[in-house]
């Protein structure tokens, strides 16, 4: 067995966050390779040392004196050093940074510090070889990342190194200067360095016991999900459940690796597996419900629709003229709806209802707005007869009005639109039905 194992900022707040983290690491030999993140917060009140950094540089930038920032970040990892006892000095590194930060090197070489600095402190912790990501991960000269670059000079710098750490959240161009990446940056690096050394397990460590049915803001206490495809992953994610950037799943799921959600501070818990596929059979019929708020669904109703070629592709067309993306389409025989966000939508909305009835005439147009989509998914709902009666029934029960339904033509998922104010009450209502009436 190979593992990547990968830390977020919350699982390397402090020293002794990095005992746990070390603990874990050792007892599994296999735990070969390990990405961390920058320290995050020790406490609800604290600041993650990233954004101390982007305050740092940002008086960099205007000239003033940043000594006191920067010594308060280097407080931060010597806090963390001591705790460890480690016989490491940073001092170089910070004088370094210092040096960088007056001659603007960019937000982007200011933010990926965190992390390298972690990694610098978890490779001597464990006695591993640390590898600057700056050396191994590339991105080409407009911003762009260069998967097929990095793998190559990933898969080779690594395969006579058994035992490494590699920081996460950025890399380099060919000219040397920092790239991060834009979003959940060190888990698209644990991705992209178990892609590299054909990882058996991508292991991403969280504060979380693994991906939740539903919201824990919403839904008290949720069921944890123990296995999950990245097509149902990708539905949740999509619908506003936070779990892992879509490029974060890429590298891995094209390889064939499956990926493993844990908790740092609960290791016994075994989490959820992401895969590709799976045999197993769910618990409940459903696996996931995530939704979001403020949309707007845009209403058209015109006599013999169907029988006029090209009726849809022209009430598209409105939106792509004004920049508005579509997030679902359902449809009847002389009706058709198309939902979109309304942060979009609302200072064009004049302007693309003058473009849908140009184009096509229509009988009626109408707006129903402050809607929320909430999306039930799972594998199971395709071999189970009656899923949509029971999300009726349970929605009834709780007095939340439908406004919307739209079904996947995979079975997978079936999208319900409510007004916002009843996003919450449905949300619970779902659950319960499917998850607490089983338990």
């Amino acid at each position: 067995m190979k593992k990547v194992v990968k830390f977020g900022g919350s699982s390397l707040a402090s020293a002794e966050q990095f005992k746990k983290v070390g603990d874990i690491i050792r007892a599994d030999e296999s735990r070969c390779y390990v990405v961390p993140s920058a320290p995050g917060k020790r406490f609800s009140s604290d600041t993650k040392v990233t954004d101390m950094l982007y305050t740092c540089y940002a008086a960099a930038e205007q000239g003033d004196d940043f000594s006191d920032k920067l010594e308060a970040i280097k407080a931060r990892y010597q806090e963390i050093i001591d705790g460890l006892e480690l016989n490491l000095s940073l001092d170089d590194e910070f004088e370094t940074i210092r040096k960088n930060f007056e001659a603007r090197s960019g937000k982007d070489y200011a933010a990926s510090r965190g992390e390298y600095l972690n990694g610098i402190i978890m490779a001597e912790y464990l006695g591993y070889e640390f590898i600057d990501a700056a050396d191994v991960i590339r991105f080409n000269g407009d911003g762009s990342f260069n998967a097929e670059l990095t793998n190559t000079i990933m898969s080779t710098r690594l395969s006579n190194v058994e035992r490494a750490v590699i920081p996460g959240f950025f890399g380099a161009k060919s000219d040397g200067s920092i790239k991060t990446f834009s979003r959940g940056g060190s888990d698209i690096t644990g991705s992209i360095v178990a892609k590299a050394v054909l990882a058996n397990l991508y292991e991403n460590w969280t504060d979380v016991s693994g991906v939740l049915v539903a919201d824990p803001r919403i839904v008290k206490n949720p069921e944890v999900i123990s296995t999950i495809t990245y097509k149902e992953l990708r539905e949740l994610s999509y619908m506003g459940a936070s779990v892992l950037h879509e490029d974060a799943i890429f590298p891995v799921r094209k390889a064939g690796i499956p990926i493993n959600i844990r908790n740092t501070n609960a290791p016994e818990d075994p989490g959820t597996m992401i895969v590709e596929r799976t045999c197993q059979i769910p618990p409940y019929i459903i696996t996931g419900i995530a939704g979001k708020k403020d949309f707007v669904a845009v209403n058209i109703e015109k006599d013999m629709m169907n029988s006029e070629i090209g009726f849809g592709r022209k009430v598209l067309a409105a939106f792509e003229k004004y920049g508005i993306s579509f997030e679902h389409m359902p449809s009847g025989v002389d009706t058709m709806t198309v939902v979109i966000h309304q942060a979009e939508f609302v200072e064009k909305e004049q302007k693309v209802l003058t473009e849908i009835t140009h184009l096509v005439q229509p009988d009626s147009l109408e707006l129903e707005s402050d809607l929320a989509l909430i999306a039930v998914v799972g594998r199971g709902m395709r071999e189970s007869r009656g899923t949509a009666g029971r999300i009726f029934a349970a929605l009834a029960h709780a007095k939340v009005n439908v406004k919307m339904v739209d079904q996947g033509s995979t079975e997978m998922n079936i999208i319900i639109g409510v007004k916002n104010r009843d996003f919450e009450t449905a949300i619970r209502a779902i659950y319960d039905i499917f998850v607490e009436s089983q338990l």
